[in-house]
C-alpha cells in the first residue's frame, strides 16, 4: 500500500478543493439569481423551514472539482474513464431531477422509472466494458470468508443493485447541513485505502479528488448552509462510491464501508414497513438523522456524530479486507 502511494493523490485532493473554493463564490450568487432554491418538505422538522430558498444544485462544483483534478493527475485508463462515467452519468440524472423540481416546479422531478432506466443503462455499459476491456470479472468477493464466487450473468443484476442502492442511500443521507458531504469525504478516504490495497493508483487519485472536493464543499455547506448539493451532487457522489466498489471488486464490502448510508436507508425501510403493517412508527422521523434531531440533538451534533460513525465503518471495512 505504501509503495502505491504517490504525491499525485495529495495534489488531486488539493486541486479538487481549489476548484470548489474558486467556483463557489461565483456559482452560489448565480443560483440565487436564477432562484434555484430548495423546497423544504412540510412534514420535516419545523426548524428546517428557515432553509427554504437556500440555493441547491451545488453538486455542480463538487463534480467539477473531482473531474478536473482526476483528469490532470490520474492516467486516463479505461478504469478511470468508467469511474468518471458512472459519476457523470448520475450527475446528469441528478441535474435533470433538480432542474425539473426547482426550475420547472414539478415537485416529483424525474419519475422513478426514468431514473431506473438511466441507472440500468449506466450499469450495462460499465459492466460490459469492464468485463471485456479491463479484466473485470463476474466473481463476487465475500467479506469475512475471503472467498470469491462466479455468479455469471447475475453479476449484471448485482451492479444495477449496487448503483441504485448506493446512489439512493447517499441521496437519503443528504438531509442536514454538511452531513452527506462530510460523510462522503470520510468514505472517499476509506476507498482510497482500498484502491491502494489493490495497487489501483489511478482510482486512488480519483478517490482523493473526491475527498478534496467534499471537504472544500463544507465551507459552503456546513451549518448554516449557503448552498445544498441537491440530487445533482448526492446521486453523483453515490455514483462515485458505487463505481469504486465495482471497479475494485469490493461490491459487498461497500455495505460495511458505507455503513452510515446503509443505516440511513434501513431506517426509512423500517419506518415505512412498520407504519404500513402496524400503523406505528419506530422512529420519530426517518431518515434516522431526523430522529435524533427530534430527540433534541442539535443539527451540528447529529452531523459530527454521524461523520464519526462513518469513520468507524471505514476502519471496520479496512480491517475486514485485510484479515479476510
Amino acid at each position: 500500500m505504501i509503495e502505491a502511494f504517490n504525491l499525485n493523490m495529495i495534489w488531486a485532493a488539493v486541486a479538487a478543493a481549489l476548484v470548489v473554493l474558486a467556483v463557489g463564490p461565483f456559482l452560489i450568487p448565480e443560483l440565487h439569481k436564477l432562484k434555484f432554491g430548495q423546497s423544504i418538505r412540510e412534514e420535516g422538522p419545523k426548524s428546517h423551514q428557515a432553509k427554504s430558498g437556500t440555493p441547491t444544485m451545488g453538486g455542480i462544483m463538487i463534480v467539477g472539482g473531482i473531474t478536473i483534478a482526476t483528469l490532470i493527475f490520474a492516467d486516463f485508463t479505461i478504469e478511470v474513464a468508467l469511474a468518471l462515467f458512472v459519476m457523470l452519468g448520475h450527475f446528469v440524472l441528478g441535474f435533470l431531477d433538480d432542474y425539473i423540481k426547482v426550475v420547472l416546479k414539478r415537485n416529483l422531478g424525474l419519475k422513478a422509472k426514468q431514473k431506473l432506466l438511466g441507472q440500468f443503462i449506466i450499469a450495462i455499459i460499465v459492466t460490459y466494458i469492464g468485463i471485456n476491456y479491463t479484466g473485470l470479472t463476474q466473481d463476487v468477493w465475500i467479506p469475512f470468508i475471503g472467498q470469491t464466487y462466479d455468479i455469471g450473468w447475475f453479476y449484471y443484476v448485482l451492479v444495477i443493485g449496487v448503483l441504485v442502492g448506493t446512489t439512493n442511500a447517499v441521496n437519503l443521507t443528504d438531509g442536514l447541513d454538511g452531513l452527506a458531504s462530510g460523510a462522503m469525504a470520510v468514505a472517499s478516504l476509506g476507498f482510497a485505502a482500498v484502491c491502494l490495497y489493490f495497487n489501483k493508483t489511478d482510482l486512488a487519485i480519483y478517490s482523493f479528488a473526491c475527498f478534496g472536493a467534499c471537504v472544500a464543499f463544507l465551507k459552503f455547506n456546513y451549518h448554516p448552509a449557503k448552498v445544498f448539493m441537491g440530487d445533482t451532487g448526492s446521486l453523483a457522489l453515490g455514483g462515485v462510491l458505487a463505481g469504486l466498489g465495482i471497479l475494485t471488486k469490493t461490491e459487498l464490502l461497500l455495505i460495511i464501508l458505507g455503513g452510515l448510508f446503509v443505516i440511513e436507508t434501513l431506517s426509512v425501510i423500517i419506518q415505512v414497513t412498520s407504519f404500513k403493517t402496524t400503523g406505528k412508527r419506530v422512529f420519530l422521523m426517518s431518515p434516522i438523522h431526523h430522529h435524533f434531531e427530534l430527540k433534541g440533538w442539535s443539527e451540528t451534533r447529529v452531523v459530527t456524530t454521524f461523520w464519526f460513525a462513518e469513520f468507524v465503518f471505514c476502519i471496520l471495512a479496512l480491517l475486514t479486507l485485510h484479515y479476510s
